[in-house]
């Protein structure tokens, strides 16, 4: 039964990194752009979480407010590290995010500390049982991959049945052709960062209970995300949510196989691998350019 837990915990990781992955979709198919402070809102939502709940708030109030607090971030990442750059035409972005990304995970140790903490959570108290037998696993286990559908679902359905939805796709399509009709496209560029420093924020508070809570956990977490990004392509959302699948069921295997010093080996290979043969991802298609 080793390899059900197993299988069931690579898929539970991949989720995470599949949300990740998402905000990074969402920026680059808005504006071109990437924000590649992402692993840091996914160490913000989860250090902001750690906080509030040890200030006393309820759990449900503190995952409410670690949210706001990650889109928020989102904004100050777009205000100040892209729309500077976009406005010049320039991809300066990529290294002010890098940046930003920096500043905040030493300012939050500033606050934080530099020692890892654990975050208590129900759903990791005891293991799930099935005909009597222990599946090796936790209820959060079973809920991160339904909760990485879900919100993919709902960020497919926003973006394609909501009038602010269709504002991202018509900003995706022609920035000023959007702008000239009428749509505010700064602030559709914003709204895309914050709703991905969201994204992020969500997998990171979900991981922490199956981890220790430290300032340097987004970096691991922000550039598997980015590979789960490349692997699926940029401009596929399910694409992104299957290679996120992917890629946490070959660590979970590879880990159970040979030991988890090869994991990074191994699921790294993969990308370039895919890449080689599909070059836009799996389910990515290539652009046409005009020149």
């Amino acid at each position: 039964m080793e390899i059900v837990p197993a299988l069931l915990t690579g898929l539970a990781l991949g989720s995470v990194y599949g949300l990740i992955a998402l905000g990074f979709h969402i920026t680059a198919s808005v504006c071109g752009a990437l924000n590649f402070a992402q692993g840091s809102s996914a160490m913000l939502g989860a250090v902001l979480l750690w906080m509030i709940v040890q200030a006393g708030w309820p759990v449900p109030v503190a995952v409410g407010i670690a949210i706001l607090a990650c889109g928020l971030y989102g904004l100050v990442v777009e205000r100040l590290a892209i729309r500077p750059f976009l406005a010049r035409k320039s991809e300066a972005w990529l290294m002010a995010t890098v940046a930003l990304g920096l500043v905040c995970d030493n300012g939050m140790m500033l606050v934080f500390g530099a020692e890892p903490r654990s975050m208590a959570s129900p759903l990791v108290l005891s293991s799930v049982r099935l005909g009597g037998v222990d599946l090796g696993i936790y209820p959060l286990h079973l809920l991160m991959p339904v909760v990485m559908l879900v919100l993919a679902a709902g960020i497919d359905l926003f973006r394609r049945r909501t009038l602010h939805g269709t504002a991202m796709l018509a900003v995706a399509q022609n920035r000023d052709a959007a702008g000239i009709m009428g749509i505010p496209v700064g602030r559709v560029i914003a709204a895309a960062f914050a709703l991905s420093s969201a994204l992020a924020g969500i997998a990171g508070m979900m991981v922490a209970p199956l981890s220790h809570v430290e300032t340097g956990m987004g970096v691991v977490l922000g550039l598997k995300a980015f590979a789960v990004a490349i692997l699926g392509g940029l401009g596929s959302a399910w694409g992104i949510v299957a290679a996120a699948l992917l890629f946490g069921l070959v660590e979970a295997i590879v880990t159970l196989a040979v030991g988890s010093g090869y994991t990074q080996i191994v699921t790294f290979l993969l990308v370039i691998v895919v890449l080689a043969v599909r070059p836009d991802g799996l389910l990515g298609r290539a652009q046409v350019r005009k020149v």
